[in-house]
């Protein structure tokens, strides 16, 4: 029996197995066994190919990657939202291939990614689904476009990224996992956990990690500790677009408001509210400003420099030049994330809004 026969037989049991207190251990160790498989044949399937996918030059403050089946109008929500030339067909599989466009929007340079339709299955490989999948996990944000008429494949894309190790609209879990020589499993909490120490140290055990030091800060899912273990998840945020409305009837889009509160509907074709679309990205990629000021003159109040919330002194120097953060002596920073101003920092320091930043480099 191989791998892929292993796996499923894995996936039965945990499905036919109620979940309760006294199967809760049995069903963490299922999963963490279920976990460490498929990252093997994912290892494995990668060395085959040799290749890691499409390739796509990340360019610009964010890129967005659009996630949806084929023939949902990605493709001309592209085209609409930044002139780009995507191909658009009326058949399935139009896009073979990474399309890239750029919005220029509130100041922000935003590079727009159109990729080849998801389909079940895409985690495993199916429709491209792989090529795909690596393109999302560079991304800095993930829009899900849907059918009005099929917004149940909405669960399906999810659960396909789910299975890729993507996880979607969730920080990563507050677990520090520290290998030591000997000394065992030794476990370190904040607060009460659902988890018992047994679990934590059977799904330790099933990644061959018998000597470690785990500072959990979280109630954490069995889940959730996987994956601090497997370490390879990304997390990126989403927003969702219900397309084609101008098709549907008014029932129906009271039902998809009712299921998708926090979605937006659109109409590509008839460009309808597109300018939601583009707030919703500038707003969810969370961008902060950050206003230059050279050494001895003015702050640059006019442009200000557009960065992710988060980036640091350091992440500035690698965006505006390639030796500034080797040539980097000090900077000088006016602004909320200053303790005073013209406060000293470091290449670590973490920039907020509207602060006023020096750098200075060595000649």
């Amino acid at each position: 029996m191989g791998i892929q026969d292993d796996i499923k037989s894995v996936e039965d049991e945990i499905r036919k197995t109620s979940y309760n207190k006294a199967t809760s251990h049995h069903i963490g160790r299922l999963k963490a066994k279920l976990a460490r498989m498929r990252a093997e044949v994912e290892k494995l399937s990668s060395s085959k190919s040799g290749s890691d996918g499409y390739s796509a030059r990340k360019s610009g403050d964010a890129t967005v990657v659009l996630v949806g089946f084929p023939s949902v109008g990605k493709s001309t929500l592209l085209n609409k939202l930044t002139g780009a030339n995507s191909e658009v067909g009326i058949y399935e599989f139009t896009t073979l291939d990474v399309i890239p466009g750029v919005l220029d929007y509130r100041g922000a340079t935003i590079q727009i990614l159109d990729v080849p339709g998801l389909v079940k299955g895409a985690a495993s490989g199916r429709g491209r689904g792989k090529e795909v999948i690596s393109v999302v996990r560079n991304s800095d944000l993930v829009v899900f476009i849907l059918d009005v008429f099929q917004t149940q494949h909405y669960d399906v894309l999810m659960q396909e990224l789910y299975d890729a190790g993507i996880r979607i609209n969730t920080q990563p879990p507050d677990i520090t996992i520290k290998k030591m020589d000997r000394g065992g499993v030794i476990i370190s909490t904040t607060q009460c956990l659902d988890l018992s120490p047994d679990l934590i140290k059977a799904v330790l055990n099933e990644y061959r990690i018998h000597n470690a030091h785990v500072l959990i800060r979280d109630n954490v899912t069995v889940d959730q500790l996987i994956d601090a273990v497997i370490g390879n998840r990304v997390y990126v945020p989403s927003i969702t677009l219900i397309n084609k409305v101008d098709l549907a009837y008014e029932e129906l889009l009271e039902k998809e408001r009712r299921r998708f509160p926090d979605a937006i509907l659109i109409s590509a074709d008839r460009e309808e509210n597109l300018e939601s679309v583009k707030a919703g990205i500038f707003d969810t990629l969370n961008f902060i400003r950050v206003y230059m000021k050279p050494q001895g003159e003015p702050a640059d109040m006019e442009e200000p420099l557009i960065v992710r919330n988060g980036t640091t002194v350091g992440d500035v120097c690698d965006k505006l030049h390639r030796d500034f953060k080797r040539k980097f002596r000090y900077s000088q920073i006016w602004g909320n994330s200053a303790k005073h101003p013209g406060q000293r920092a470091g290449l670590d320091h973490k920039l907020c809004d509207k602060d006023i930043l020096t750098l200075i480099i060595q000649k």
